[in-house]
Parts: structure tokens; C-alpha cells; sequence
């Protein structure tokens, strides 16, 4: 052994490296587990995590959409199986998809497409009008006829050019009209049940990329529908954080309820049966019939009238078509999380589009923000860039998508106040209040000036909500606090009115009434606008935001 060589020995980890060595060892496995690599999907995409990844991990690393507080789907598959049939199909274009189906598997046409469709790729558009968009052509060996063929909007059927089999085209109805295709007998055997922008889209030259049935998974196993981000995860679990839904361009007020129902990002799941949730925070109210369709798997449909009326509902199973529920749009992603979560949950949910609301916008920023969808605005009354803006036509966001303009009408910034409400309070009195300035769909709401005098204004909606919507004595004030929002309530006889003072008041409160006849609501953020105001002004309130 040379000078500079020691025994092999005394290369060895010394017993505080083999403890610091250990210690690190039972750390990675705490953190990692032992089994290495898990896969798991979340909202359709795959991804591989160390063992023990919780669902906070998968979240963070999918970037996955997911709101404080929602619930979270995990289905526990134990063995898959696929059904033998499917009604629905989904069609890839070169200006995105759409999803049809068939309306009875047992006719003529629904076979020949059962049997065809795989071979339908890079079926391109060989002509588009109006009415109808045709792919094609391609051959079958169908039997014609010189008949009218009845076409309602988003339906579909085979056509053959000149009565010729061999000259067959998939013809898709833009409109609902009557016209000569060379259909066999059966006429339209399907419909466009999602996707239905895409068909406006597409033109000349566009095509269809694939056809794929969509398959409905038998779910042999087992689910869990939770809100705790730490629960823990394993190999094969699928992950559902949110719910998509397609606007039916054929429902634009209906879309507006959904939009203001929804207006958190959330579906509240107030009631759930086998075949649907239901979220009730808007029972009661009164809602445009336009859209009558069966509804499918993944509808989503609000009851128009009757006992009920106003309920948002998505559809987990088939049902048929209802004169009392209009059907305003349709689940694209995440239908499992609806049939997954539970009564007294509340879910994620985004729309596609989204809706497009102006009010309470600069007319600078709502012109900046339309520039990036294309769309014309024309400003009037306050027509500074910033001026607030308190209208909007077209009001639904699926008109102005149509038209690619609106007109906004703005006011002077002294003219818009912004106010606090007090949610946990008081409860009943803010749904009352909101019915009645406006505040239930929009995010601006109006107070017209009744009276002002030794600083304080009263104010009368124009709406009268007393009249259907209780105001019980709730959060009475024991002194009245300038900048607070008061509305009488019940025990008076001027039920309804509201009333803010600019100074405190330790006998009546901001309506003029003893304190124990008022409820108090929230606040102006800045009560100093109040000063501009006199009798007959129209003043405009914007509810401030409140971030999660």
C-alpha cells in the first residue's frame, strides 16, 4: 500500500451519512411511494405522476380547470367494457367538430350510416348555401325519390344528386325549409346535437377529417365525487374537475338565464335523479320557451312554466322532449362529473361562448375586448372612453355573435356607484333587492331617486318585487350607518323602499323608518357620488366583484 492510499475502509459512509441517507430514503418514499409512476387521465388527458400524487398535484400539473370548493369526479374503473351500439357520433372537420344523432337505429338511413361512416374521412364540402351544407359526393346503392324532403334546422339526411346513388351527399340543414334532394324515403335520419357553429364555419375546400362513434363507457367499478384536494391517487383513476357546455344558438334568452344562473362558475346540485341535476337558485323565474328537442344525454334545459319554472337542469340519461322545458344547450366535456357528484355539491362550469355582458364596462375596455372577437360597437349617450356602460344591443350574447356588432349606451362615471351587499346577512332582502334594480341577470343595476333631503336619498325600483318576494325583518340595524344600504322591510307599510344616509343615525334608519322596520343589505363604496344626485335622477349600481 503506497503513501497516498488508505484503507478501503475508511472510504466508507460514516454511520451519520448511512442515518442522513436513510432518513432521505423514507422521505421519497412518504412523498413518491414505492410504486415508481402512476397514470391517471383528468378531463380526457393522460398523465404520468410519482405514486402517491394527490389530486392538488394532478390539478397543478395538468393546469386543469378547476374552481375553489367544486367538486372533483374520480371514476375507479375495474374493468372496461364498451357498448355494442352507439346513437351517437362524432364528426371532426377542418373547422372543428360536431356531434350528431341518430333519431331511430333501426331505419333505412341510420343503418346505412352505421355501415359507411368509417369511410367518410376526408369526405369534403362540395357546396354550401343558406339552407344547407353538403359533403361529399360519395356512393351508396340507396333508392330515391323526386319528393320534397321536409328539413328542420340541424337535421341531416343522404341526397343523390340527379336521383343517382353513385352521386350521394351528406346534406346538413342550416335552416328548416323544403326542397328536393333526392332522399330515400326514410328522409332525415339524424341530428346535430353539439357543434352546431361549426357547421356555419365551414366552406369550400373545408373537410371531414374522421368519424368516431361516441362510446358509452359501462362504468364496473367504483366512483368518488369529493372537494378535498389532498385525497390521495392511483394507477387507472380518470378525473373530472369540470363540466362543458355548448350554447344551442337557437336558445339566446335561454342562454342568458344560464349565463346569469351560472354567473360564479358554478352548478349548484340542489336535487339529482337517475336521469338529471337540477340547480334551483333561479325557481321561480320566468324564462323564454324557444327550443324544443328531445333531450339527450348531456342536454341542458330550464323549465319555462309551471311549478318549477326556472330550474336549470342537465340531463345524465335520455328523455324525450317536454313543451314545458326548452333545451338551451348541451354538455361537450365532463358529463361523467355530472353523473358522479353529489346532491348538495356544486360543480364547475364553463360555456363555449362565453357570455359576452358589457355592463358596468368603460367603453374603452369593451371596445378592446370586442376588437379581439371582431365585433363593431357603436357608442351613444356618454360616448368617452370613460364612460360606463349601462346597455347593450343586441342583449344576448349569441345575437351579437351573429350580427358582430352592438350598440352600447355609456353615462357619466359620477353616475355609476359601486356597492357591497351583504350575501350572509341578509339573504331574503338581497333577493328581493336584486329582482328589483336589476342585478338578478346583470352585473349594473338601476335605482331611480325618489326623494333626497337632510342627507338622505330614497330611493324606488321600478321593478316591484315586494310584490312576490317576502321581506322579513333581517339584520335590523341597531344604529344606521352612513353609506349603508337600507331596505323597509315587512313590518311597515312602505315595504320596499330603499334608502342610504351620509351620516349616522341612532333613531331611523337609511330608509327614514324606525330601525327595527329596516334591513340592512351592504354599502356604496363611494358614497361621495351620492352628492350629484337630486330628485328624479336615475342612479346605476355596479355590484363590486368578489374573488375567490
Amino acid at each position: 500500500m503506497s503513501a497516498n492510499q488508505r484503507p478501503f475502509w475508511q472510504s466508507l459512509p460514516t454511520k451519520s451519512v448511512w442515518k442522513q441517507l436513510k432518513h432521505d430514503i423514507l422521505d421519497y418514499t412518504e412523498e413518491f411511494g414505492t410504486s415508481g409512476e402512476i397514470t391517471v387521465e383528468i378531463n380526457g388527458q393522460e398523465l404520468k405522476l410519482p405514486g402517491s400524487s394527490t389530486l392538488e398535484d394532478a390539478i397543478k400539473v395538468s393546469n386543469a380547470p378547476y374552481k375553489k370548493g367544486t367538486a372533483i369526479g374520480i371514476l375507479i374503473e375495474k374493468e372496461d367494457q364498451k357498448s355494442q351500439a352507439s346513437k351517437e357520433y362524432l364528426v371532426k372537420t377542418s373547422k372543428g367538430e360536431f356531434k350528431i344523432e341518430l333519431l331511430d337505429e333501426s331505419s333505412p338511413s341510420s343503418k346505412r350510416w352505421i355501415s359507411i361512416f368509417k369511410d367518410l374521412t376526408e369526405l369534403p364540402v362540395r357546396w354550401t348555401n343558406k339552407d344547407v351544407l353538403a359533403f361529399g359526393p360519395f356512393s351508396t346503392d340507396m333508392e330515391t325519390t323526386r319528393d320534397n324532403s321536409e328539413m328542420e334546422r340541424f337535421t341531416l339526411l343522404f341526397g343523390a344528386g340527379g336521383g343517382d346513388a353513385a352521386n350521394t351527399h351528406l346534406i346538413v340543414s342550416k335552416t328548416r325549409h323544403s326542397a328536393e334532394y333526392g332522399a330515400p324515403e326514410d328522409g332525415v335520419f339524424a341530428r346535430l346535437i353539439s357543434g352546431k357553429h361549426v357547421i356555419s364555419d365551414l366552406d369550400r375546400g373545408d373537410r371531414i377529417l374522421s368519424v368516431e362513434p361516441v362510446v358509452e363507457w359501462e362504468k364496473a367499478g367504483e366512483h368518488i365525487s369529493t372537494t378535498d384536494l389532498s385525497t390521495k391517487l392511483e394507477d387507472g383513476y380518470r378525473i373530472f374537475t369540470y363540466i362543458k357546455i355548448e350554447i344551442d344558438p337557437l336558445a339566446p334568452e335561454g342562454a342568458e338565464f344560464f349565463f346569469a344562473v351560472t354567473k360564479d362558475g358554478t352548478f349548484h346540485i340542489d336535487y339529482l335523479s337517475t336521469s338529471f341535476i337540477s340547480d334551483h337558485r333561479f325557481k321561480g323565474e320566468l324564462v323564454t320557451y324557444e327550443n324544443f328537442e328531445a333531450r339527450s344525454t348531456g342536454s341542458v334545459f330550464v323549465r319555462t312554466v309551471g311549478y318549477g319554472a326556472g330550474k336549470l337542469f342537465i340531463s345524465t340519461d335520455a328523455r324525450t322532449s317536454s313543451i314545458m322545458h326548452s333545451v338551451i344547450g348541451h354538455v361537450v366535456q365532463g358529463i361523467e362529473l355530472a353523473r358522479i357528484a353529489e346532491k348538495g355539491q356544486k360543480v364547475m362550469v364553463e360555456s363555449v361562448p362565453d357570455r359576452i355582458m358589457l355592463l358596468g364596462m368603460t367603453n374603452a375596455d369593451a371596445e378592446a375586448q370586442m376588437a379581439q372577437k371582431d365585433i363593431e360597437v357603436t357608442r351613444e349617450g356618454y360616448t368617452g372612453d370613460d364612460g360606463f356602460i349601462v346597455k347593450q344591443s343586441p342583449s344576448t350574447t349569441i345575437e351579437i355573435l351573429h350580427e358582430k356588432k352592438v350598440t352600447v349606451q355609456g353615462v357619466d362615471p359620477e353616475m355609476l356607484v359601486e356597492i357591497e351587499l351583504y350575501d350572509d346577512l341578509a339573504p331574503k332582502t338581497l333577493d328581493f333587492f336584486r329582482h328589483a334594480v336589476g342585478l338578478q341577470y346583470d352585473p349594473v343595476g338601476l335605482l331611480p331617486v325618489m326623494m333626497t333631503y337632510e342627507n338622505t336619498y330614497i330611493f324606488k325600483a321600478e321593478k316591484p318585487a315586494e310584490s312576490y318576494k317576502e321581506i322579513f325583518p333581517e339584520n335590523t340595524p341597531a344604529k344606521a350607518i352612513a353609506g349603508e344600504i337600507g331596505v323597509t322591510n315587512q313590518a311597515a307599510k312602505r315595504a320596499g323602499m330603499i334608502g342610504v344616509k351620509l351620516v349616522d343615525d341612532d333613531l331611523f334608519g337609511p330608509t327614514g323608518e324606525r330601525l327595527g322596520n329596516t334591513n340592512i343589505i351592504g354599502k356604496i363604496l363611494d358614497p361621495e357620488k351620492l352628492k350629484h344626485f337630486k330628485d328624479d335622477d336615475l342612479m346605476y349600481v355596479l355590484e363590486s366583484s368578489k374573488e375567490e
